[in-house]
């Protein structure tokens, strides 16, 4: 796929089944028989492998028409929560310090699931954690409030302020080549923690939930360790950002680097050496997302938006960063997929709500434009907004978005059957 609307015909016609799908995303449509998730939604990936031409995998859907975040979920009623607890002991007491230094990492900008994590390791497991933060590209008010409450709950942090310059153009880069607003802000979150642990020699870091929660292969929740393939990495030329190889980031925008080292994961030697280990927490403790939310309500000051996140019904899913509501939207455009369809899925599979209930969500608040911060993001980063609205057009695959009668895009299919060819 490039930059381009290929063919406004393929817009137009009813049998999608000769057209090809952008992103080798799946042509045919389906969504779970459990939850409201697509087939379409694209798996956490390697991040600095993305470019225009890259493949996705996408959610796997098993013969009953289950997907697999769904199928996890069914099985996490076979899991014995005691006895993974008790491994995570094991493991805590394996790198415990008692001589004042820093036994465990956390990553994280203030939300509550990082609030959680770390304020539970120190005050219920007694480790003594550090908090390492890459900071969104823009905080929200609310969002750095979080942090600073989060921080003065009990928590030693580190903050890394990356180059400006260097952060707006990659984040334009990455809306131009992949339209991925978000990427800067998770190479960071990704690759932060594992080169300050082993600066400081804390051999043991801990993400929240693993990715497979929410639609990776079921195989990867089996085992507590992040694939190192997600934060290291063994040659620079396999390394693209915004979309860009390292060789052109540096030949054609002059990027240095210097400029470009705090973008980067870590090599495999620069973790091994100091035998650097990442769990997920999530696979000893029972997560249920609006509990961690709780939790950190009544133990770190955390505070929901004050308002409807645009694109959903929730306050306080992913908060922190004025340009996150952007983000979502893109995934609408380039996988039919919104912000709103993704948290519905997730409390439909921890029975907060019925999927009738999530249908109706979906219906009011799916692809809701987020006007709120869009301005002020692309001023930020020096983007024309409507530049940026024709790029949204560029990046609708024709197997998903066809043109109607009034001249207008509309999604083919829908989990409400309202879609121009349900």
């Amino acid at each position: 796929m490039n930059n381009k609307i290929k063919s406004i015909e393929d817009y137009k016609v009813k049998d999608t089944s000769t057209l090809k799908p952008y992103y080798g995303l799946p042509n045919e449509v389906k969504f779970c028989s459990i939850c409201c998730i697509s087939n379409q939604r694209p798996n956490s990936e390697i991040e600095y492998k993305h470019t225009i031409e890259s493949k996705k995998s996408t959610i796997q859907f098993n013969e009953q028409n289950v997907c697999d975040a769904c199928s996890h979920n069914l099985n996490k009623t076979e899991i014995d929560w005691k006895k993974r607890e008790e491994e995570l002991l094991i493991l805590l007491d394996k790198y415990r310090k008692n001589d004042g230094s820093y036994d465990c990492l956390v990553p994280g900008s203030g939300g509550k699931d990082s609030a959680y994590q770390a304020h539970i390791l120190k005050y219920k497991y007694g480790m003594n954690p550090l908090t390492v933060t890459w900071p969104p590209i823009l905080y929200t008010e609310y969002g750095y409030k979080n942090w600073k409450n989060w921080i003065d709950s009990g928590f030693d942090n580190i903050t890394f302020t990356r180059n400006g310059n260097v952060m707006k153009l990659l984040t334009r880069l990455s809306i131009e080549n992949l339209f991925h607003p978000f990427q800067t802000f998770i190479l960071g979150q990704k690759y932060l923690g594992p080169k300050i642990a082993a600066k400081y020699n804390i051999p043991l870091i801990f993400y929240g939930e693993n990715e497979a929660e929410y639609g990776n292969s079921l195989a990867d929740n089996n085992i507590s360790l992040r694939d190192k393939s997600y934060y290291t990495y063994s040659n620079l030329d396999d390394i693209n950002l915004g979309g860009v190889s390292i060789k052109e980031l540096q030949d054609r925008y002059k990027l240095s680097k210097v400029d470009l080292a705090p973008f980067l994961p870590a090599t495999p030697n620069e973790l091994e050496s100091k035998d650097i280990q990442v769990h997920y927490l999530g696979y000893y403790l029972k997560w249920v997302p609006q509990e961690v939310y709780y939790y950190a309500v009544e133990n770190t000051g955390f505070k929901a938006r004050p308002f409807r996140t645009q694109g959903t019904y929730s306050k306080y899913n992913s908060i922190d960063d004025k340009i996150d509501d952007l983000h979502y939207y893109t995934t609408y455009i380039k996988f039919g997929i919104g912000r709103a369809t993704y948290d519905a899925a997730q409390e439909i599979r921890n029975k907060h709500i019925t999927r009738d209930e999530a249908c109706a969500l979906i219906k009011r608040f799916d692809g809701e434009f987020p006007n709120k911060y869009f301005k002020e993001i692309m001023e930020y980063i020096e983007m024309d907004p409507e530049y940026f609205m024709q790029l949204g057009d560029k990046f609708k695959s024709p197997h998903l978005w066809a043109i109607n009668d009034d001249g207008e895009f509309q999604l083919r299919h829908t989990i409400n059957k309202d879609g121009l060819n349900d």
